[in-house]
């Protein structure tokens, strides 16, 4: 894979409907996945030397979703306040330049506004996947 523009990575909300439409979350500057996995240790006494063992297949998998930057338009806007007041689970939907997109539910756990009196209003968001996610190629 080659270099990449990192404005190309981009967060997206379902709408909830049948087929599902996602919308492009606002205008982030910068975003972030990461992926996460707490293994099982069954480390015991006749583990060899001593050295620690993890349980293959088991633990918890999970993701974080990070991004801040500017207001796209209202109706993005208004889809995430109402998505944190209601503390729902979204479908979200991250498209990864020239590797693939990551789709699955998402609790959105912090937005912040951010409004400097000689700038433009700015808002930072974080979630936390809440289900199992899916990967498709690009």
């Amino acid at each position: 894979m080659t270099a990449q523009k990192g404005k190309d990575l981009l967060i997206k909300i379902g709408d909830g409907a049948d087929p599902e439409t996602f919308t492009t979350v606002a205008g982030l500057r910068a975003t972030t996945l990461a992926f996460n996995a707490k293994p099982i240790d069954v480390t015991n006494a006749d583990s060899a030397e001593q050295w620690r063992e993890i349980l293959a297949g088991g633990g918890v998998k999970s993701a974080t979703l990070s991004g801040s930057g500017v207001f796209k338009d209202a109706a993005s806007d208004a889809t995430l306040r109402t998505s944190f007041f209601n503390q729902s689970c979204a479908n979200f939907e991250v498209v990864i330049p020239s590797f693939g997109t990551v789709t699955g539910p998402f609790k959105l756990t912090g937005l912040s506004y951010d409004g400097p009196y000689d700038g433009e209003l700015k808002l930072s968001l974080s979630l936390a996947s809440a289900g199992a996610l899916s990967f498709a190629s690009i």
